[in-house]
């Protein structure tokens, strides 16, 4: 391994910058990233090594492990490396376009100690009471009248007219939301994802709507996670459980909306999967894995802070400067990457240690659900236009997915018998 252009193996005087570097910081903001990031890794490994001096907005340092063993490391290890970014963000600007992505709040995942456990209790509670059957059955009968509004045109973006809304519906549904309410958190984060002018903006939209849907369930309260939630033991205020719904949505929308179109470009670019997919050699959740390693819609986060200096891979890393995973890099770490991903989940898409994704098994069910029914009701889907990525030093999302189909006549929408199941579902 090169050695690193910083001071190693004894602490540096200075600790506002990641590693004592006083160099320039690599961008990952930037639009010259987006395009290619696996080549940026690729690069970030030969000259850093395992920890690499990033900015993840102009002026904001932070340290991007790129290493899978170091990652592993330090995610199991919360006694040295705090979730809490408070100390972190008393220095950052209130116009700092990645403070609303990393700000405090009152979540596990941004907490420790006792209150990460009252949270993460209520979080995990109020998941397991999901119906993961009923669920199925859910994203059919919100995915089927979708693709009705494209079948007959022949052409669609994935991203915006199918993946999002189908999205959206689904955890409006887990969640108790009315529309109204689902559509103004919509817009929201994806102005607080985008970065930018909009952030905070987009910060204070999804907290007013999400204050109105937490007055709804405590005035009417149903079975759904809103209200398991606000049942929950752990007697959330209104404060913290606008935070929980927060992690929610950011999670299960933005995210896994990228996840439904980056596994479908996946599938339909690559002819292991092209091909094998549809013939039934692969599964949609082999697809799904490899692109949770390759191109996950979260590719750098799970973000801590050193509660005092710490020496990691031979570098010193600064007290409470924020040391960000890429689980993008850290998947594809040469020291732990083979060929062959079919049925490997060790990636670290979905986090790893105390703060490791509580929704998963969720996130996996709808995802699957909603990509089968696509390429059930349109089989003969190809890529229309050339893709591009959305900047951002945070997520991997596409700006669009186009595709081009023969046109079909709309579905009906799928019948249920009185234990869920499909009765039928056919071409009207």
């Amino acid at each position: 391994m090169p050695k690193a252009p910083w001071p190693t193996g004894t602490c540096p005087v200075g600790h506002g910058a990641p590693h004592g570097f006083d160099g320039p910081h690599v961008p990952i903001y930037a639009p010259e990233f987006a395009v290619d990031p696996h080549r940026a890794y690729g690069e970030m490994r030969s000259q850093y090594g395992s920890l690499v001096p990033v900015e993840l907005a102009p002026g904001v340092p932070a340290t991007l492990v790129i290493r899978y063993y170091t990652a592993v490391r330090i995610l199991n290890d919360p006694d040295h490396f705090s979730a809490d970014p408070r100390t972190w963000e008393k220095d950052i600007p209130v116009d700092c376009p990645v403070l609303p992505l990393l700000a405090w709040r009152p979540t596990s995942g941004r907490s420790t100690g006792v209150d990460y456990f009252r949270y993460r209790q209520a979080t995990t509670a109020s998941v397991e009471g999901v119906d993961l059957h009923a669920l199925h059955a859910t994203v059919e009968q919100i995915a089927i009248p979708q693709i009705n509004t494209f079948c007959e045109v022949g052409r669609v973006d994935i991203l915006s007219q199918y993946a999002l809304p189908v999205v959206f519906e689904v955890v409006n549904s887990q969640l108790g939301c009315p529309p109204e309410i689902g559509r103004r958190a919509a817009t929201a984060l994806a102005a607080m994802f985008e970065g930018g002018s909009e952030a905070e903006a987009g910060n204070a939209m999804l907290s007013e709507a999400l204050v109105e849907l937490v007055a709804i369930k405590r005035a009417r309260p149903d079975n759904d996670i809103t209200s398991r939630l606000l049942q929950h033991s752990a007697r959330l205020d209104d404060v913290e459980m606008l935070h929980q719904l927060v992690s929610f949505y950011a999670g299960a929308c933005e995210l896994q909306r990228n996840l439904i179109a980056n596994a479908l470009l996946l599938i339909l670019t690559d002819d292991r999967f092209a091909g094998d997919v549809l013939s039934g050699s692969l599964s949609t959740r082999d697809a799904l894995d490899e692109v949770l390693f390759t191109d996950p819609p979260l590719a750098n986060l799970c973000v801590t802070y050193p509660r005092q200096p710490i020496l990691v891979d031979d570098v010193w890393l600064p007290a409470h400067q924020p040391i960000v995973i890429s689980m993008a890099a850290c998947n594809n770490d040469p020291e732990i990457r083979t060929d062959d991903l079919v049925g490997n989940r060790s990636h670290l898409a979905w986090g790893l240690g105390p703060h490791i994704c509580p929704a998963r098994s969720m996130a996996y069910l709808i995802a699957q659900d909603a990509i089968d029914q696509l390429l059930d009701a349109l089989p003969e889907m190809q890529l229309a236009d050339k893709i591009t990525w959305r900047p951002g030093p945070i997520h991997r999302a596409l700006t669009a997915l186009p595709v081009h189909f023969p046109p079909s006549r709309p579905f009906n929408t799928p019948q249920l018998d009185n234990m869920g199941e499909v009765l039928h579902r056919r071409p009207l």
